[in-house]
C-alpha cells in the first residue's frame, strides 16, 4: 500500500521537486500551502479537503485560500504552488495555520525584540507551525507523512535517534534552522532535495516543465516583507513602543540617544549616527534601563556562549562534555567548541577560536559530523546565572 505524504509547498522551486521527487518515489503526494498570515479568503470545507484528496474524515479546523502578494505563503506563492499540483497532477489545498504562527512567531518575534534580542522566527515556525501543527493536521487526516523543499536530510542514527543531517550541498545547507524538530516529528518527516544540489533542482524543474524552474528564492522575512523590524513591532505594540533612550559605553559612560532598542541588533555598525571618528558596533542592549551599548569590533569576541531552551536531537541528553560544530547564526562559518550540560536546559560552549557578535535570542546549533547534535538559544550569562 503507497504510504501517503502531505508536501508544504510555498510556490518555489524547491519544494515544487520535492513534491515531484516523493512522486517518482511512488509515494501518494499531496500538495498543500500554509495560509500563515495574510487576510482570509473564499473558506473550503474540510470535508471537501477529504472528499477531493481520498483521506479519511479527520479534524484540524478549516483551509482558505490566502490573500496578499508578498512572502512564501503569500497569493503569489498559492498560484504557483497550484500551477505546479497541476502539471504533477497531485491534489492540492491551502490550509488556515493563522492562529498557530501569530502565537508561536509573530508574538514571539516582538516579545523577544522588546528584550533586547534578535529571534530567528524561521526556527520557530518551523517547529511549531510548519512541523508541529502540518504534522499533527495531516496524521489526523490519515497521512503517514509531510515533507519539505529544504535542503537537509533526515537519518536514523546507530543508537535509534532521528537527526538532520547536512545536504550534499553545503552552500544551501538549511539544517541549521531545523534543530529545534522533535523526535516525532523527524520520524514523520521526508526532505527529498537534501540528496541533491541547488543547481540539480533547478534542472530537474526544467526538465518537468514546472512554471517555478526559474522562480528566484525568498530571501525576507514573510511578515516583514519591508525588512523594517522595529516599524512592524511599532504597530504590533501600540502603547508599548520602547522609548528613545541613551548609547552608552562599557563603563555607563552617555555617547548620545537613539531611537529605541528595537532598532538595533548586537554586531550593529549602520544606522548608528554617532560621531565617534572611529567605527563602533552596538555590544549590548540593556532593556531594563533602554540603553544600548557601543563598543569597538573587538568588544563582540568570546569564547563562551550560554543556551537555554535546549533541544537534543543526536542524543537524548549530553552527560559529559563533547566537542562539537557550532554555528551561531544561520550565515556563520562555524567553529569548533567544547559543550556541557551546566543545569537543566543549558549549555555553555567553549569555543576553541572567538566568534564574533553572539546575539542573545539567535541559535547556536550543534553538530556531531553532519548530524546535528542539538541546539538552544543563545542567552547572556548574567540570565544564565540569575536563572
Amino acid at each position: 500500500m503507497k504510504k501517503t505524504v502531505v508536501v508544504g509547498m510555498s510556490g518555489g522551486v524547491d519544494s515544487s521537486v520535492a513534491a515531484w521527487l516523493l512522486k517518482q518515489q511512488g509515494y501518494n503526494v499531496i500538495g498543500v500551502t500554509m495560509q500563515i498570515w495574510q487576510e482570509s479568503g473564499e473558506a473550503v470545507s474540510m470535508r471537501d479537503v477529504n472528499e477531493r484528496s481520498g483521506i479519511s474524515d479527520g479534524t484540524g479546523g478549516g483551509v482558505s485560500d490566502a490573500a496578499g502578494e508578498s512572502g512564501c505563503c503569500g497569493l503569489k506563492a498559492v498560484e504557483d504552488a497550484r500551477r505546479v499540483a497541476e502539471v504533477l497532477e497531485i491534489p492540492y489545498y491551502v490550509m488556515n495555520f493563522k492562529q498557530e504562527f501569530k502565537c508561536h512567531v509573530m508574538d514571539y518575534f516582538v516579545e523577544e525584540y522588546l528584550q533586547g534580542h534578535t529571534p530567528n522566527p524561521c526556527i520557530a515556525c518551523n517547529r511549531y507551525v510548519k512541523w508541529d501543527a502540518l504534522l499533527r493536521r495531516s496524521l489526523a487526516l490519515g497521512a503517514d507523512y509531510i515533507a519539505t523543499g529544504h535542503y537537509a536530510r533526515v537519518v536514523k542514527l546507530p543508537n535509534n535517534r532521528f537527526a538532520v543531517s547536512r545536504s550534499v550541498t553545503a552552500g544551501k545547507d538549511q539544517t541549521y534552522a531545523l534543530y529545534n524538530l522533535t523526535q516525532e516529528q523527524l520520524a514523520h518527516t521526508l526532505m527529498p532535495v537534501g540528496d541533491y544540489t541547488k543547481e540539480q533542482i533547478r534542472a530537474f524543474a526544467g526538465e518537468i516543465g514546472l512554471p517555478v524552474a526559474d522562480k528566484p528564492d525568498s530571501q525576507e522575512i514573510c511578515f516583514v516583507p519591508d525588512d523594517d523590524y522595529a516599524g512592524f513591532i511599532d504597530r504590533e505594540v501600540a502603547g508599548r513602543v520602547p522609548k528613545p533612550g541613551n548609547f552608552v559605553d562599557a563603563r555607563g559612560k552617555v555617547l548620545g540617544r537613539h531611537k529605541g532598542i528595537t532598532h538595533y541588533t548586537i554586531g550593529q555598525r549602520r544606522g548608528l549616527e554617532l560621531p565617534m571618528g572611529d567605527r563602533v558596533y552596538v555590544t549590548d542592549i540593556r532593556p531594563d534601563t533602554d540603553e544600548v551599548v557601543i563598543g569597538k569590533n573587538e568588544e563582540l569576541f568570546t569564547r563562551e556562549v550560554f543556551c537555554d531552551r535546549v533541544n537534543f536531537m543526536a542524543v537524548e541528553d549530553l552527560t559529559e562534555p563533547v566537542r562539537a560544530f557550532a554555528k551561531i547564526r544561520y550565515n556563520h562559518k562555524g567553529e569548533y567548541c567544547t559543550v556541557r550540560k551546566i543545569a537543566p536546559d543549558r549549555l555553555l560552549a567553549v569555543f576553541e577560536n572567538p566568534v564574533r557578535a553572539a546575539a542573545p535570542g539567535q541559535s547556536v546549533c550543534f553538530y556531531d559530523g553532519d548530524a546535528v547534535l542539538g541546539g538552544g538559544i543563545i542567552v547572556r550569562p548574567c540570565d544564565i546565572l540569575i536563572h
